[in-house]
């Protein structure tokens, strides 16, 4: 009996050294909601400028655009399943090339399109890609409908979200192929990672950390400079009430040494910002040039 109240006193006491939290972490779930019929815009600002060093000679390009990016919904399944078809509502796009005047776009204003801006012309106000996603975004099919030139199919489409409800700080990730071409004409397959962390939770808001990282072990300089572009990091909040992305904002800023003889370079910067529009919210008259 004695003994018995030894180990008794010794747990108690190994309790009050050591108390367990008092409340569980609380845990959130993100899940996408949509409603069939349902239309959902993004109005999408893109910048980058990307200057390369050739052989001492230095040259830099600005390209910017602001566009309307829609999911146009369709059925929406029992089990949450959703299928959309993407398309681009309208675009306003600037580009600034070495030794040029500055070009713009307007598929509202602009009859026909410069000369170098045909494909995008050809690419707004109609379906892109028709995909089915499941509610936490993973893509259960995809179906290209309209090519365009430079874009490939396989361009993440949705924010992955957590199967399982998640607390502030966790994490998790999603591996993703990249096709990259060879200098002998052939492809490659790169597998890279996009980690997400729940940051923070206010209201209805989750703010979720991206970051993206290569796993396939590169060498070759040529290969680097077509992935830079994919390695971008920010922060993505989203509207767990609505079910679906509020906003976004990415960057990135890359170099490449090497790419194209010993003494090349590459230097990439970019930025995404992304906002969801309310049903019948319109742009400003020129956001292309407003937000240079």
């Amino acid at each position: 009996m004695k003994t018995f109240s030894l180990v008794v006193a010794g747990v108690a006491l190994l309790a009050a050294l050591f108390p367990a939290p008092l409340f569980a972490a609380e845990k959130y779930t993100l899940e996408y909601k949509f409603q069939p019929d349902e239309k959902v815009r993004w109005e999408v600002i893109h910048r980058a400028t990307v200057t390369t060093t050739i052989q001492g000679t230095t040259q830099s390009a600005q390209t910017k655009s602001v566009s309307v990016k829609v999911w146009q919904v369709s059925k929406v399944h029992e089990n949450g399943d959703t299928d959309f078809i993407h398309w681009v509502e309208s675009i306003k796009m600037t580009n600034k090339l070495p030794n040029r005047a500055e070009v713009e776009y307007d598929s509202q204003a602009d009859e026909q399109p410069p000369a170098g801006y045909e494909d995008a012309a050809r690419a707004v106000g109609v379906p892109l890609t028709e995909v089915r996603i499941n509610r936490f975004g993973k893509v259960l099919d995809r179906k290209q409908r309209h090519i365009q030139q430079g874009n490939s199919d396989d361009n993440p489409i949705a924010i992955p979200l957590p199967s399982e409800p998640i607390a502030i700080g966790e994490s998790w990730g999603e591996p993703h192929e990249i096709t990259v071409a060879l200098q002998n004409g052939r492809q490659q397959k790169v597998t890279t990672r996009r980690r997400f962390e729940l940051k923070a939770v206010e209201g209805d808001i989750a703010t979720i950390g991206v970051d993206c990282q290569v796993l396939t072990p590169i060498r070759d300089p040529a290969i680097e400079a077509q992935l830079i572009q994919r390695l971008f990091a920010g922060d993505v909040k989203f509207d767990m009430a609505k079910g679906r992305l509020a906003e976004q904002k990415l960057d990135l800023d890359q170099r490449v040494l090497g790419f194209s003889g010993p003494a090349s370079s590459m230097h990439y910067l970019m930025s995404l910002e992304e906002r969801l529009l309310g049903p019948h919210e319109q742009l400003a008259k020129n956001p292309a040039k407003e937000t240079k």
